[in-house]
């Protein structure tokens, strides 16, 4: 097994905290994992993408090269497009598709939106409106990792447990809003789906 994906929003999204779960999921199952932050993690609102690698081989180098990922997993849609030259050709691209507007020149949602159908492998939800419906707004990345979890082969107890060792230290109330935002965002991945499961 050999899963290269990027993550990729901008800082203040919850970035860490993604690739953090699915690294202990990861963990749990015996597999080696690389990450490498590889943009402004410290600056709020700034450009950020990580790239993690998943195995069970030993992983060598930590960036994905050009082409080669497996999934992009965004947090917000026009960062989803910028790192579409390390996609495969199967590669899945799970976005938010609600924008975090950080720019004068920010494109028109409309066109963004449209670039993201134009791939074959799509998921695009908005994590946001999920998150609050469920009255928990700063969950949307859990929202978007468990949309982003149908296409990763970890079962999805792993990730739950992933959750609670991540936000242990915050309490129950806050681990039983990331699991809902998880489980909400599974059940939207697998509806919106572009080809299906």
């Amino acid at each position: 097994m050999k899963y290269d994906i990027i993550i990729s929003g901008v800082g203040g999204q919850g970035i860490l905290s993604i690739a953090t779960t699915i690294g202990l999921a990861a963990i749990e199952n015996g597999l080696y994992l690389k990450q490498a932050e590889v943009h402004g993690m410290s600056q709020r609102g700034g450009a950020v993408q990580s790239h993690l690698r998943i195995s069970s081989g030993e992983v060598i180098s930590d960036l994905i090269p050009l082409g080669e990922a497996d999934m992009i997993l965004s947090v917000e849609p026009m960062e989803s497009l910028r790192y579409m030259p390390w996609l495969s050709e199967k590669g899945w691209l799970v976005t938010n598709s609600r924008p975090f507007v950080n720019i004068d020149n920010y494109p028109p949602l409309d066109e963004v939106l449209n670039e993201i159908r134009k791939w074959n492998y799509h998921v695009a939800i908005d994590a946001d409106e999920i998150a609050h419906s469920i009255h928990s707004a700063r969950s949307s990345n859990m929202v978007i990792l468990g949309a982003a979890s149908n296409f990763i082969s970890i079962p999805e107890d792993s990730f739950l447990r992933a959750i609670e060792k991540m936000f242990m230290k915050k309490g129950r109330d806050v681990i039983d809003l990331n699991i809902k935002a998880f489980s909400e965002g599974k059940n939207a991945g697998l509806s919106n789906s572009s080809t299906g499961i």
